[in-house]
């Protein structure tokens, strides 16, 4: 699949609920995990490929040197027990605690920014299977989640950057935007 750049309109539109899991929305998640990895992103969103829904998959099992910890119903799991992570639906409780960290996204290619996320989440989800879980992050994976979740709801992580972070890119983001 192809995925989309800044400028295509359906980034900063907030993805419609998913209320059933279809075979469709299944072939759908299979599609953007193979995109996502054909990319070496870490992460993709719906809205990415072209399609305003709220899913995203995740896989940050291969990223070693930035740690995460995911806990799922409140019990510390591997990460690579996880991974690739297909959620469905997803809501974020943000911890109070941030930090700064450097973001890419595959919808602005060449181009990242330091971005202060929460260090902690807390998420509910659904799963492919109809599970719901309740999970909790810490790292890099939360900051994945924070980068996914944003977009399923139309934010982009330029829209997190600081002012001077964002001039700085205002003649990429503008060429961007154009082609």
């Amino acid at each position: 699949m192809d995925i989309v750049t800044y400028g295509t309109p359906v980034l900063r539109t907030k993805g419609a609920r998913i209320e059933a899991i279809t075979d469709e929305i299944r072939q759908l998640a299979a599609a953007m995990i193979e995109t996502m990895h054909a990319a070496n992103g870490v992460g993709l969103a719906a809205q990415q490929i072209g399609v305003a829904l709220q899913m995203a998959v995740l896989d940050v099992a291969a990223v070693e040197d930035r740690p995460s910890v995911l806990r799922i119903d409140g019990k510390e799991v591997p990460i690579a027990d996880w991974m690739p992570l297909v959620l469905l639906n997803p809501e974020l409780e943000l911890g109070a605690e941030k930090e700064p960290g450097t973001e890419g996204c595959l919808s602005f290619p060449e181009i990242s920014a330091e971005i202060p996320r929460a260090r902690k989440l807390k998420a509910k989800a659904q799963l492919l299977t109809g599970r719901n879980i309740e999970l909790e992050a810490e790292g890099f994976l939360a900051r994945a989640l924070q980068h996914e979740v944003d977009h399923l709801n139309g934010i982009l992580f330029i829209d997190r950057m600081n002012a001077a972070a964002k001039a700085g890119l205002s003649g990429r983001l503008k060429r961007l935007k154009r082609q």
